[in-house]
């Protein structure tokens, strides 16, 4: 392989990096996203869980404090009751006992149903709020990760961003301008096709037999007839070491 295809395939290796690089991190920020939404989601949860607990609080006691009023009126009526002077005024004084009497047994009723209600709200709460911590944990601790993780990115997309500046350098012009016009064309970022057993590995079509031949031995640039791509014939050794090593995914 002549020593400009060699760069090209160098500079294209970077760009596959470089894009890579670019996509992660991009990616990261949308991934503490999601887990930030979730866990936004289960605080909702927990406020709504909290909010019916105090509404049950809240009506347990309006009911305690209608109980002791119903209490307290029906005392002063018993205490009435001995100064009735006519059947009229007893019957009255009895309704009005009888009626806060039931009132009592309502409340009652109804404060036993809501203490009912509670006893499964409150536990929910309870393992609402430790499975909420516990989550905020791993999300801060995530969110650290990212962190770190996009800076790292960062500081390898520099590097090679650098070291595809300093390869460009080293090619010819015209070669600099075909291999930025192949690169708009083919979005995979491909602007080189190994041909294996007399097929473009880019678009996957056979070459002329006679163009075959040619490329085996020719010293200049062939493209591929049918996608544009340059084309080599058997990689050089060295193409396919690294100059800037990529960090493991998450």
């Amino acid at each position: 392989m002549i020593s400009e295809l060699k760069l090209v395939l160098q500079v294209q290796k970077m760009d596959l990096r470089i894009a890579e690089l670019e996509k992660e991190i991009a990616r990261l920020p949308l991934e503490v996203a999601r887990i930030e939404k979730a866990l936004d989601s289960h605080k909702r949860r927990l406020d709504a869980d909290k909010a019916a607990l105090s509404a049950n609080l809240r009506d347990r006691k309006k009911l305690e404090g209608d109980i002791q009023g119903h209490q307290g009126k029906i005392t002063k009526l018993k205490d009435q009751i001995m100064q009735a002077k006519t059947n009229e005024q007893l019957k009255a004084f009895q309704h009005e006992i009888t009626f806060g009497e039931t009132e009592i047994t309502k409340s009652e009723e109804q404060t036993i149903v809501l203490m009912a209600q509670a006893e499964p709200l409150e536990a929910a709460v309870k393992r609402a709020e430790k499975a909420l911590a516990e989550e905020k944990v791993q999300v801060d601790a995530e969110k650290d990760r990212t962190e770190a993780r996009t800076a790292e990115n960062k500081q390898f997309h520099d590097v090679a961003i650098a070291e595809r500046k300093k390869l460009m350098t080293q090619l010819p012009k015209t070669l600099t301008i075909m291999y930025d016009r192949l690169r708009k064309k083919h979005k995979n970022g491909l602007v080189i096709g190994e041909v294996n057993e007399g097929r473009c590995s880019g678009c996957q079509m056979m070459l002329r037999l006679q163009y075959f031949q040619e490329l085996r031995v020719t010293d200049k640039i062939m493209t591929c007839e049918t996608c544009g791509r340059m084309l080599f014939h058997s990689p050089p050794k060295d193409s396919t070491q690294d100059n800037v090593v990529a960090p493991k995914a998450l």
